[in-house]
């Protein structure tokens, strides 16, 4: 059988009734009217928040973009897990947010976009030496986004191809969700 639900008439019959004072009430009614068998958007996905990574995948990760010589990869993956900062905020800074002078700085403080807080976070050592990697490779100048586009001149990497990016990183490339 096709699923079906009832609609119960009887509210509505009455209402009509009530006006004309001639006739009798009519007894409720019931009709059957068959719903779609359609295939639900979200079966057999995970929809709901994915667990953290553990250490040993955050080092697995670094080893397999080390060992790729994947240096946008690695920058991009060290300083997210070093400022758990939003993909927005991420995707959106500056080589001058990060890079003083000749040097990556030891602490920075990005302000949210969300929030409109800033939030200050520890550059750690594997990820100045991933981003000064990055910087040489690309020669990037202060004013540059730090993780331009590859497709549009001028912008920066979109959230949305970050999210990509770390589904890659995480689902297809480890099998760690």
């Amino acid at each position: 059988g096709e699923p079906s639900f009832d609609i119960r008439l009887s509210g509505i019959i009455g209402f009509l009734m009530a006006g004309s004072s001639t006739q009798e009430l009519v007894m409720p009614e019931v009709v059957t009217v068959p719903t779609s068998t359609r295939v639900p958007w979200n079966r057999g996905r995970i929809v709901c928040p994915k667990p953290p990574l553990k250490p040993k995948h955050i080092w697995a990760l670094r080893t397999r973009f080390q060992l790729a010589n994947r240096t946008r990869d690695l920058a991009l993956f060290n300083l997210a897990v070093d400022s758990k900062l939003r993909g927005c905020d991420l995707v959106g800074l500056r080589v001058s947010d990060i890079y003083l002078g000749d040097a990556v700085r030891l602490r920075a403080t990005v302000c949210q976009r969300k929030t409109g807080r800033p939030v200050p976070f520890e550059i750690t050592e594997p990820t100045r030496e991933a981003f000064a990697a990055w910087l040489t490779a690309r020669r990037l100048k202060a004013g540059d986004w730090l993780f331009p586009s590859r497709s549009r001149l001028g912008e920066h990497l979109t959230t949305r191809h970050y999210s990509r990016l770390v589904d890659r990183w995480v689902v297809n490339r480890t099998g760690f969700l």
